[in-house]
């Protein structure tokens, strides 16, 4: 379910129309980085992070969709970003990843 997700976020990723092509990159590699990060959660927190997965989820399609709604595009981010604090303690390369995603979203307008 989790590697079915960062598919569709990377599919995703593609379609998001930036003006710095360097803000693109950054968003592929990062992805890149959550895929290796998810590879070590624990079996006891899969449920846990299906609820980042599903966050991360909304926030990229929020970011690339044509008619953008800043309601929407600030409860996914802040979604994201409330569903991985549980994961502080145990994972924080992952929460550091993720918050960088948000970050770069937020940069690049969305």
């Amino acid at each position: 379910m989790l590697k079915d997700t960062i598919k569709r976020l990377e599919d995703i990723s593609h379609t998001i129309e930036t003006k710095n092509p360097k803000n693109k990159a950054e968003l592929i590699r990062l992805l890149e980085q959550l895929k290796a990060e998810i590879e070590t959660i624990s079996h006891d927190k899969i449920d846990e992070a299906k609820s980042i997965a599903h966050f991360a989820e909304a926030a990229f399609h929020e970011a690339g969709r044509d008619k953008k709604v800043s309601e929407l595009q600030d409860l996914s981010i802040d979604g994201l970003s409330h569903s991985v604090k549980s994961f502080e303690a145990s994972h924080p390369k992952l929460v550091e990843v993720v918050n960088e995603i948000c970050v770069l979203l937020a940069r690049i307008g969305i």
